[in-house]
């Protein structure tokens, strides 16, 4: 048994709020697994508007890869981040996102630019 002293904020305003009760490492595992269900299911969302986007983008002859776009996305992240992850995670994880999604643009659109 662990004690936590401290909220432990989670996703959507939700938070565990123990002052002197001892929270078992299941319970906050089962809370990270809740949300990873929400990431995966976040991620695929978000996959789907970039194929929308990918789309729109062959249609008007436009390249995939847009790093002013790109890097909008990092300045904002980084505006909004309050941690505890630092900044440069922050980009890190944009970055795979990123890429996976131009990858999956770019397998559906057939190689555009």
């Amino acid at each position: 048994m662990i004690k936590i002293f401290t909220a432990i904020p989670l996703f959507q305003g939700l938070a565990i709020r123990e002052k002197d009760k001892a929270v078992d490492i299941d319970t906050i595992r089962k809370n990270i697994n809740q949300l990873d269900d929400d990431l995966l299911r976040i991620f695929n969302q978000r996959a789907a508007l970039a194929l929308k986007i990918g789309g729109m983008k062959k249609d008007l002859d436009l390249p995939i890869y847009d790093p002013k776009r790109e890097k909008l996305i990092f300045e904002r992240m980084q505006e909004k981040n309050h941690g505890p992850l630092d900044n440069s995670a922050i980009i890190r994880l944009f970055e795979r996102v990123i890429d996976e999604s131009r990858s999956l643009e770019r397998t559906h659109t057939k190689g555009s630019r």
